[in-house]
């Protein structure tokens, strides 16, 4: 089991995605911490612990939805791959687009993996389950 001290921030505008991303781990048998933040410019002030975030934690992974209000996920992930001291921290992409170019340009900024946020509930909390099952159990992250 995971120690309660992985923390995951999520990136999501839509509070039903929210929701469900939630429970989806909540259904998990590990532990952590979720912060989540509902737009890119939160984002980049949490991760650099400024303002109301000054206290933020720093993640162990982020979840982060592409198409945000005030600043676009693709905006977030160039800033956060460009900065020294966040460049670490794996990014997964959540997004609904399977668009052949969102995907190259997403990778194409670093991201760890980008995924498909899939219509139906059940592969929904199936992809959540499989996301924290790989990143929390399988894959060895850099320390904090």
């Amino acid at each position: 089991m995971v120690d309660s001290s992985f923390r995951i921030l999520l990136v999501e505008d839509n509070p039903g995605d929210v929701r469900l991303i939630r429970e989806g781990l909540e259904q998990g048998n590990m532990r952590y911490t979720l912060s989540v933040v509902g737009d890119g410019v939160q984002a980049i002030a949490f991760l650099r612990q400024q303002g109301m975030y000054a206290e933020a934690p720093r993640p162990d992974l982020i979840l982060l939805d592409l198409n945000l209000p005030r600043k676009d996920g693709r905006e977030v992930l160039s800033e956060i791959k460009a900065d020294q001291k966040l460049r670490r921290i794996p990014v997964v992409a959540l997004t609904s687009s399977e668009a052949d170019e969102d995907i190259l340009e997403v990778y194409g900024l670093s991201a760890n993996c980008y995924l498909t946020k899939p219509a139906s509930l059940d592969r929904f909390m199936d992809l959540v389950r499989a996301v924290q099952e790989f990143w929390l159990t399988i894959a060895t992250l850099p320390r904090r």
